[in-house]
């Protein structure tokens, strides 16, 4: 049904997580500049000029970018709105990333040449609300996360030039593709303007009254299970890939994570980034990729609604935590030069610390004063015999705090990281 080879969509809540999802695999990365995207915090990392420089490092290296406008503005907002559509479409995005049937029409108005993409926001389910907005000029549909892969298909038949995105990773919100207003009322932050404060993930303490006598007591929690009553667990459909590609309906497949961490940006990317490649060249090990993704942070996984409808689920939320750290710590960071690392969490001396590297770079063992860098089994590790600062100042430790480079034993790939196993990590 499809021929094309499927695009692996990554976040990019910042310039330097865009270099990162690009440099781990991602084919091309999806970003907002502050206003009118859904999430505003990460938004807020991005300047216009930063994102054009992000736009022509991706374009540089043949990768795409997709803008996002897909708040939901209100009549207060849509001549700031219009300006908002000029000036993203000045910087030649690939796309931009819409969820309201009016802003569609606007940015096909003022930028007819910037492809669109309908957020999942727009909760298309069908081929009948897909013919609507392929109608409209829209070129591809991120699909809701309640769909299944059965009614991908059929979309697809029914719209084979329709591009269709669909997520396979990252958080989900217990609300109906994200539609929640908790967050209004109780903290006054609205989900759907992009200021989400994730109440659903709080730990809430539950009572019962009797309005004709007062009478108000604790409910107790159940030993092992707690009171993370909204809390879902993420999306991971990992295990999933070579279904969804056998399917032949999906074009892009998108992870989550805007706000998430750098490491995640990079895992993720590269965890899915190899589950692809691996299933075009035969050698599909979902096993592989779930050991990379539990390394990052993360409120358990589940497996969410493609594959099974949601009535079938049993495990789609977390009721003991909000959220875990990760089976791994990053400790450094290379930087631009490749020549230094900053850290990022603490390195001592004399310590093997496993080098997490982009995607097909190939490292050359060494060994000096400084340190060495050596294979163990099919991993490798870095050990610093000194610590030193790019002006030679000799430290016992350094600590994330500290923002001194530290020299390398040898160069290292830009971007690379350091990290070593959280032995408190919660998930076993």
């Amino acid at each position: 049904m499809n021929n094309k080879k499927v695009e692996l969509l990554s976040p990019a809540g910042s310039l330097e997580k865009l270099k990162i999802a690009i440099k781990y695999g991602a084919d091309a990365v999806y970003a907002g500049v502050s206003h009118f995207s859904l999430r505003i915090r990460a938004g807020k990392e991005f300047t216009f000029e930063t994102f054009k420089e992000g736009i022509d490092y991706a374009h540089a290296r043949g990768k795409k970018v997709y803008a996002t406008i897909n708040g939901f503005p209100f009549n207060s907002q849509i001549e700031l709105l219009k300006k908002h559509i000029e000036k993203m479409a000045e910087l030649q995005p690939d796309g931009f990333i819409v969820a309201a049937p009016g802003v569609v029409k606007l940015c096909r108005e003022i930028a007819p040449q910037i492809d669109i993409h309908l957020s999942t926001q727009a909760n298309v389910l069908n081929y009948l609300d897909a013919q609507v907005f392929w109608d409209m000029g829209v070129k591809r549909i991120v699909v809701a996360r309640e769909i299944s892969l059965k009614d991908v298909v059929e979309i697809k038949k029914h719209l084979p030039d329709m591009e269709i995105e669909i997520f396979v990773h990252g958080s989900m919100c217990f609300a109906y593709s994200g539609r929640c207003l908790v967050s209004a009322v109780q903290m006054g932050r609205v989900p759907n303007r992009g200021s989400c404060a994730n109440d659903c993930r709080f730990e809430y303490t539950l009572y019962a009254a009797n309005e004709d006598h007062s009478t108000l007591f604790r409910l107790e929690e159940e030993p092992g299970v707690g009171t993370y009553i909204f809390n879902s667990k993420d999306m991971n459909l990992a295990s999933h890939i070579k279904e969804i590609m056998d399917s032949g309906a999906v074009d892009s497949l998108k992870i989550e994570g805007r706000t998430k961490s750098p490491y995640y940006a990079a895992v993720t990317a590269k965890a899915y980034r190899n589950a692809i490649d691996d299933y075009y060249a035969d050698t599909f090990e979902a096993s592989k990729y779930q050991r990379e993704l539990y390394t990052t942070k993360n409120r358990g996984f589940t497996d969410a609604y493609l594959i099974h409808r949601p009535f079938e689920k049993t495990d789609s939320q977390n009721h003991e935590y909000a959220l875990s750290k990760g089976s791994y710590e990053v400790t450094g960071l290379v930087t631009e030069d490749e020549e230094h690392f900053l850290c990022k969490y603490k390195v001592y001396p004399n310590e093997d610390i496993e080098i997490f590297t982009p995607t097909d770079e190939v490292l050359e063992e060494c060994e000096n004063e400084i340190g060495k860098i050596f294979k163990k089994g099919d991993l490798y590790y870095i050990n610093f015999k000194k610590i030193l600062t790019e002006t030679n100042k000799e430290l016992e430790s350094v600590h994330s705090g500290n923002v001194n480079k530290i020299k390398l034993p040898g160069k290292l790939p830009y971007l690379t990281m350091f990290r070593v196993e959280n032995v408190t990590e919660t998930i076993e």
